[in-house]
């Protein structure tokens, strides 16, 4: 439990704000597994004797744990913070994204004798002067603080894990109520072709540099048809390569082009202090990677999958238009029902949403896996889809929530041919397959989709009455339970 309460303490000095004359002088921990709150003054943080000998009630558990208790909780506050905690606090100020961050942090609890500020500015003045005398502890950052004491809410924290209990519990419900699909080894298995891999630079007039992306293609002859993978945020085509060899290995060109503005090395970068975190804009100059990479290809129709933000940018790219309009009623309601940490991404996106609509009527059907949706696209944003959409959602996703990122966009969605499918068990990163695997649980969903979308006559535009693109069967795996919802 201490080390649970010590990382709730560790992220309550980003609430800070405009900085009274007074320090704060007590941390206050609100326990309700005991029914209790326990009271701790720094200056027993500071000193072990004075911890130890005080009249605080957390000074009282520690004589009755024989000293264990307050040891602990020393090396707690006194353990140095990453080497690079300044560099990053200097990058992320003044941020939407941290904006977003600290605002799902006062759920937590509050810094009292102070305004809340959401844009880090007072935590910068904090960090620096914390770090001044050396090592940046949790202890010198409170120290630095300005205020009257720190307040741990964890019956706060303990609803917003019921919370996201809640929001899986519907999924769970609708894969008890259906049958998983069974495996057929046509779809489940590597194509005859052997597969070759090779790097792309594509020019972008919107980026920089040319665009990095990673191809995957049959040695030998194949269909000559061209699907795109998107990777999710701070992520890399090299986590979904298991996706495209699998397609590949059945004649398919596959593309993974590289976000530079969210990948993995965005994320060292921002990491080690060198740069802020993913702009705002970046939710439109992803579909315009996207583009340019099928432009590049010489393609007309194109099947385009996303992972997580890719899947955002798939569903954009088939002609979901984002908006402000949810966001603007959503996104300060801490207490809303269907608060799930992806709306700290979607969020961030508020002064960037309303142009970032981008639809290519080359994409002719999209696979959203675990897209962060139900805040960026108001609910009739699929009568504007020009792309038949199937939805992937795993019933242990923590990260984007079954319901309502899923289960509600498809309910308004369903009538017009777009699908979902449930995978039981699937979290926000079993369902990715990295190239040195086997396709993972959805290789055969994959294939199917794309055979289906490409198939000679396929009607795939999204239209009242479509029937499903999908077969009824063979393209479940047996790693996980894919359960379609119809």
């Amino acid at each position: 439990m201490l080390r649970r309460l010590s990382s709730a303490l560790a992220v309550l000095p980003l609430l800070v704000g405009a900085a009274p004359a007074h320090a704060i002088d007590r941390v206050e921990l609100q326990l309700p597994l005991l029914g209790v709150g326990f009271t701790v003054s720094l200056r027993e943080l500071e000193n072990p004797e004075t911890l130890w000998q005080g009249q605080s009630d957390l000074a009282e558990l520690n004589r009755a744990s024989g000293g264990a208790l307050g040891r602990q909780i020393r090396q707690v506050f006194d353990t140095p913070l990453p080497l690079q905690t300044r560099q990053v606090v200097d990058q992320v100020v003044g941020t939407p994204l941290l904006e977003q961050a600290l605002l799902a942090v006062t759920t937590l609890g509050r810094v009292d004798g102070l305004q809340k500020d959401l844009s880090g500015r007072d935590l910068q003045v904090a960090v620096e002067k914390a770090s001044a005398g050396g090592n940046l502890t949790l202890l010198t950052l409170l120290r630095a603080l300005p205020g009257e004491s720190v307040t741990v809410d964890l019956p706060q924290a303990v609803g917003a894990l019921q919370r996201m209990v809640a929001q899986r519990r519907q999924a769970t419900a609708l894969i008890e109520q259906g049958k998983a699909v069974p495996v057929s080894p046509a779809l489940a298995q590597p194509g005859p072709l052997s597969v070759r891999r090779s790097l792309l630079q594509v020019p972008a007039s919107h980026r920089s540099a040319p665009l990095e992306v990673v191809v995957l293609e049959p040695a030998s002859a194949g269909t000559g048809q061209v699907v795109l993978i998107s990777h999710g945020l701070w992520d890399s085509p090299e986590s979904f390569e298991g996706w495209g060899r699998h397609l590949a290995s059945h004649g398919y060109r596959v593309l993974l082009p590289r976000h530079p503005g969210s990948d993995d090395s965005q994320q060292e970068a921002m990491l080690s202090g060198k740069t802020p975190p993913p702009s705002p804009d970046e939710l439109r100059l992803r579909p315009l990677d996207v583009t340019a990479v099928i432009g590049a290809a010489g393609a007309q129709k194109v099947v385009v999958i996303g992972h997580s933000w890719g899947a955002t940018t798939a569903l954009q790219l088939a002609g979901s238009q984002p908006s402000t309009n949810r966001l603007r009623q959503r996104c300060l309601n801490l207490n809303d029902p269907d608060r799930n940490l992806s709306w700290v991404l979607q969020c961030s996106f508020l002064g960037s949403a309303d142009q970032a609509g981008l639809a290519d009527p080359r994409v002719q059907a999209v696979v959203a896996v675990s897209p962060p949706l139900s805040l960026l696209f108001d609910y009739g944003a699929a009568q504007s889809m020009q792309a038949r959409a199937l939805l992937v959602s795993g019933s242990r996703d923590w990260v984007v929530t079954p319901d309502p990122e899923a289960l509600v966009p498809f309910a308004a969605a369903r009538s017009r041919g777009h699908e979902l499918v449930l995978v039981e068990g699937g979290d926000h990163f079993n369902l990715r397959a990295p190239a040195e695997g086997d396709g993972g649980p959805l290789r055969g969903l994959l294939l199917a989709w794309t055979n289906a979308a490409f198939a000679p006559g396929a009607r795939t535009a999204p239209v009242e009455g479509a029937p499903p693109l999908l077969p009824p069967d063979g393209w479940g795996s047996d790693q996980l339970p894919l359960v379609p919802v119809r």
